[in-house]
């Protein structure tokens, strides 16, 4: 399995070898319509015309053709998801382990040029804590950018730690934030450079932020900083406030699901956290879970929040944060649907 993966792939007929874009072609080619289009929706205009026409011209290929260049990119897929989880040693570690040495590095030199193409990709791996102490101390404006660029499960972690007042004020940059520009972004990049060793190559000017970038990070907050964020950011700006929450679903947004998503989303939780989200939960709320329950759970989950005593606020937000974990993966699966303001068009199936 040691033998450099470029020996052996991208021939087509004897004696030619596919370019980059012809072996996109081809992995495109054979994934079939259905699972292209997916793809594709991820592609700029320029990227899809030009991948198009490298389809069209592919003309013949050969099943060795075809394995090499799926084999190839296979190994990209893994090196790339290797990186991005675990850390550059650690996928070396592994890939020398499968594939040996010299085709390990060749996969690594592939996939480091993509990544390192993404600014602030220095901070996409970083432990939360390490990269608080390293931006406490920063203009809110600039934590807010670089939090745009990062997963909103981690911005969130980075925001959590954040000082109250600091915390704000970059929530409120972050909403604010549309089209960054290049010379912005270089400005940052400049006095960053020297902290986090960033490499920014930007050609175009780059959406960033904005509200509905914060309501995903939102989500992904305890509940407990989203109700003092909330209430900070409801003092200083309640439209901002309130056009955030609308972008969001939170527990208290269950109450505007129909009867059947309840339904499904209630089959795949644990009764405990069902107990524990309800503890302090209006009536309306609880009147929905029950009337959604089956008899028999319905009478559980009753008598145990009789006899459930002395629970800390802290285990109650934790429950209702996994039930609406719970409820977004199954709207993500298109097995509920979640009503967001707006009307029909945000309704998502």
């Amino acid at each position: 399995m040691s033998e450099e993966i470029e020996s052996s792939q991208g021939k087509a007929e004897e004696g030619v070898v596919l370019d980059i874009k012809s072996k996109a072609a081809l992995v495109v080619v054979s994934l079939g319509a259905d699972r292209a289009s997916q793809i594709y929706k991820y592609l700029s205009e320029e990227d899809i015309e030009e991948l198009t026409f490298e389809v069209a011209k592919l003309g013949k290929t050969n099943n060795s053709q075809v394995e090499a260049t799926l084999d190839e990119y296979y190994k990209l897929c893994l090196t790339h998801k290797m990186m991005t989880d675990g850390g550059l040693d650690y996928a070396r570690n592994v890939l020398e382990k499968a594939f040996g040495e010299s085709t390990a590095r060749n996969l690594l030199e592939k996939v480091s040029k993509t990544l390192q193409s993404k600014p602030f990709n220095f901070f996409m791996k970083g432990d939360p804590k390490s990269l608080l102490s390293l931006l406490q101390n920063e203009r809110p404006q600039v934590i807010a950018l670089i939090l745009a660029y990062m997963d909103p499960e981690q911005a969130a972690q980075v925001l959590e730690e954040l000082p109250d007042e600091k915390r704000i004020l970059t929530v409120e940059n972050m909403a604010r934030m549309d089209r960054v520009s290049p010379e912005a972004i270089a400005i940052v990049e400049e006095e960053m450079k020297r902290k986090f060793a960033t490499i920014i190559t930007s050609e175009d000017n780059m959406s960033l932020g904005g509200v509905d970038y914060v309501a995903d990070m939102m989500n992904h907050v305890d509940r407990s900083s989203e109700r003092k964020i909330f209430d900070e950011l409801g003092k200083r700006n309640p439209d901002l406030a309130q056009e955030i929450r609308d972008k969001m679903f939170v527990f208290e947004n269950i109450l505007d699901m129909d009867d059947r998503s309840v339904q499904r989303f209630v089959r795949d939780l644990d009764a405990k956290d069902i107990v524990y989200a309800l503890k302090n939960a209006s009536e309306d709320m609880k009147t929905v879970f029950f009337n959604n329950m089956s008899k028999r759970m319905s009478d559980t989950v009753r008598g145990d929040l009789e006899i459930t005593t002395n629970v800390r606020l802290k285990d109650v937000e934790e429950a209702q944060q996994r039930i609406v974990n719970k409820i977004r993966d199954l709207e993500e699966r298109g097995e509920v649907i979640i009503k967001k303001a707006g009307g029909e068009d945000d309704i998502i199936v």
